[in-house]
């Protein structure tokens, strides 16, 4: 498990005591992987009990089992940064353009290989056989959650699926309001708690369609209600540029389920490729 990640994603499910303890662990985790219950609790002038809290909220059996999975986690963190010749993760304004892009490219690419390891495969081949079987599709984003879920519309749309998506909210809900137990809609939010989205999805389980939410925090309202949760992993802290980790792990998703949705449809996928191709080729500049 990415405790950072988990850590950043659910902070604002957290009571105020357990999110001082959340905060004090993510500005200092190698301090935080030494401490004692009590120091932490010090540090975050909070009481001990506050600190097993926020442990059991996160799914740990107690602290004890945070603090090893913390350690375990910031050791690989370390030699990964060694690995791509990066020596601390935080953007600096005295970065120059190759620390910059070194820096972008390491967060960007962990944050795909965590979403990689999180992610529930089961949730991923429900999803990809319904999508595959032709039900149509809705997707729901705003912000770089929207791209996310454009971008999932139009490469669904390129092998001939139904798959809807607009960039204005009210027409997402008015989707939403037309959905059906045939339907298969996907929300794309990081925090999973964007309102509109939260709203249209609400709608559509309303409708019993086939509920997804690809999420950084599937105890979020959002993930709540999906009947399948595809987590994602990203620190947006880190990068001190709110959406560009989420961002690239969202997409990661919609590749894992357009390759899953392209191998089941098989027979004739070329054939369609080919025709979408053959509409634009002509319009390409020598």
């Amino acid at each position: 498990m990415d405790v950072l990640g988990t850590l950043s994603a659910a902070r604002p499910r957290l009571r105020p005591a357990e999110l001082r303890v959340a905060v004090a662990i993510l500005e200092d985790p190698e301090t935080a992987a030494g401490a004692t219950v009590a120091a932490l609790a010090e540090q975050a002038q909070v009481s001990q009990a506050s600190v097993v809290r926020l442990a059991h909220a996160l799914g740990y059996s107690g602290f004890p089992e945070l603090r090893v999975t913390l350690t375990q986690e910031l050791a690989r963190r370390a030699m990964e940064l060694e690995r791509s010749a990066v020596g601390h993760g935080r953007i600096d304004v005295a970065d120059d353009l190759s620390e910059v892009v070194a820096k972008l490219a390491f967060h960007e690419a962990r944050s795909i290989e965590q979403t990689a390891r999180l992610i529930d495969p089961d949730a991923l081949d429900a999803v990809s056989a319904a999508i595959a079987d032709g039900r149509p599709t809705l997707t729901l984003g705003v912000g770089a959650s929207g791209l996310a879920a454009m971008d999932m519309t139009s490469k669904l749309q390129r092998i001939g699926l139904a798959s809807v998506f607009s960039p204005d909210t009210h027409l997402q809900l008015t989707h939403a309001a037309l959905t059906s137990p045939e339907s298969v809609v996907i929300a794309f939010s990081f925090s999973g708690r964007t309102g509109e989205v939260h709203r249209a999805l609400s709608l559509a389980r309303e409708r019993r369609a086939l509920t997804v939410a690809v999420t950084g925090d599937p105890l979020s309202p959002i993930g709540a209600l999906a009947d399948h949760v595809l987590t994602i992993s990203a620190r947006e802290d880190e990068l001190r540029a709110a959406a560009l980790a989420s961002r690239m792990a969202q997409l990661a998703v919609v590749d894992f389920l357009f390759v899953l949705v392209a191998q089941r449809r098989g027979s004739g996928l070329d054939d369609i490729l080919e025709q979408t191709r053959a509409a634009v080729r002509d319009l390409r500049m020598d």
